[in-house]
């Protein structure tokens, strides 16, 4: 398949052919439709994070089709349309259990703990806790936002700041996660 390589932090990106992924036990693989950019793929690229191995393949905001499933995998079939937050957690542990998946030891993160989505395919374990289903009426271009910017803003809006309707809010930085806090607050009433 055709991939972007990173082969040295800091330097250029190739787009070559490198080997089709396949998935783990409780596992997908997902044909990659779209893709958003974020900061923390510059992080990445620059060798900021001790998780990136080279050669990488970075990429964490997307949304796709399942074209292959694992042996352990329920919930999911070949042609469901999907995206997954950035931080996926193992969905036993203790800190996934009370809702915490992105502080979980083992958790999984597209373009970083491993190969991630600018790429044709991409491999994504835990997928029956982690995968979000897409409705039909949703584009994937706007389906990739969703896994990164959104969920940061959510789970600080919603699920932390317990924002309601009728609640003031004041939003400090508004690049791509402040601008989703933003939509969130206002979708909600505030």
């Amino acid at each position: 398949m055709k991939a972007v390589l990173m082969e040295s932090f800091g330097g250029p990106l190739t787009v070559t052919e490198v080997k089709d992924p396949t998935p783990a036990p409780d596992g997908v693989v997902i044909e990659v439709k779209a893709n958003g950019i974020c900061r923390s793929d510059w992080h990445a690229w620059m060798g900021h994070d001790p998780d990136v191995r080279l050669p990488h393949v970075p990429g964490h905001e997307l949304a796709g089709i399942v074209v292959e499933i694992g042996s352990s995998v329920t919930r999911w079939k070949i042609g469901d349309r999907v995206t997954v937050p950035f931080c996926s957690g193992c969905g036993v542990c203790p800190e996934c259990q009370s809702g915490n998946q992105q502080v979980c030891p083992d958790q999984f993160q597209p373009g970083f703990s491993a190969w991630g989505s600018f790429a044709r395919y991409v491999a994504l374990p835990y997928a029956d806790g982690n995968l979000v289903r897409l409705p039909d009426e949703l584009g994937f271009v706007e389906a990739a936002s969703l896994g990164c910017r959104f969920m940061t803003s959510f789970r600080g809006v919603i699920d932390q700041g317990r924002v309601r309707g009728g609640d003031w809010v004041a939003v400090h930085g508004c690049g791509g996660v402040g601008l989703s806090a933003v939509m969130i607050a206002a979708a909600v009433g505030a």
